[in-house]
């Protein structure tokens, strides 16, 4: 029997990346996914993929800086589905540069997109994961690195997400919900964008990861959020896991 069968998952930013590849692995694993997205098209075509493989999936627009638009997606999924027992928070605007560089209004961005929408999202979702809820953050190895020069601002605003994820952790667990936070290394368009734009700085990065490779959105990143949510790991909470090929230290 499938890991996650019967269970039903919201995912942020689905469209694309790692969150496309994680929508795919749960749904691989027999959840219910709503994968959602400001481009309706994109969400669109990951739940197309989905439906494919076999498994269940809801497209919906959604734009995670408005509360609003929250709202009505989280009420779609539960009217659609009959409730909510995943939240994956993946979707985040990026305000990279150095401080000098980074606008206001970028940074504004990186911030709405990221812990605020997580903050909404938790609470939205919150009457509906109790009892058996998994919520899984994501943060960014990026905060870890030794030189914050030119990251500042994302590292910032992924930060706040992990101090989000560890106050829900130690509120939520005796309301059975599990929050924990993941920090990917993988294969998205915003490593295609490194690597295209920064060639030099993203290969001596990659030179610095033990495994010598940069994860696959669904096989390294999804699959582990997929182990995260089973009973295998029911006694995981309040963590933050770098799945990055072990180039980062959290300690």
């Amino acid at each position: 029997m499938a890991k996650l069968q019967g269970k039903v998952a919201f995912v942020t930013g689905a469209g694309q990346g790692v969150g496309q590849g994680i929508a795919f692995a749960l749904a691989g694993e027999g959840a219910a996914v709503v994968v959602t997205g400001r481009t309706l098209a994109k969400v669109e075509a990951t739940a197309a993929e989905i439906v494919r493989r076999g498994g269940k999936a809801l497209a919906l627009a959604c734009e995670v800086k408005d509360a609003a638009s929250l709202s009505d997606a989280v009420k779609r999924t539960v009217e659609e589905f009959g409730g909510l027992n995943i939240l994956v928070n993946n979707a985040q605007e990026v305000p990279l540069g150095a401080l000098n560089g980074v606008t206001e209004e970028a940074f504004a961005a990186g911030w709405e997109s990221g812990p605020l929408a997580t903050f909404r999202l938790m609470k939205l979702c919150y009457p509906h994961l109790k009892g058996d809820g998994c919520i899984i953050n994501l943060g960014s190895p990026a905060a870890k690195r030794w030189d914050m020069s030119g990251y500042g601002a994302y590292s910032a605003v992924k930060e706040a997400i992990r101090s989000l994820s560890r106050a829900a952790a130690g509120e939520w667990g005796k309301d059975g919900i599990r929050t924990n936070v993941i920090l990917p290394l993988a294969n998205s368009p915003a490593m295609d964008w490194w690597t295209r734009e920064r060639p030099e700085e993203s290969a001596a990065f990659i030179d610095t990861v033990p495994t010598k490779r940069v994860g696959d959105c669904e096989q390294d990143i999804g699959r582990f959020v997929v182990a995260l949510c089973t009973e295998d790991s029911r006694y995981v909470n309040g963590q933050s896991i770098a799945l990055d090929g072990g180039q980062a230290f959290l300690g």
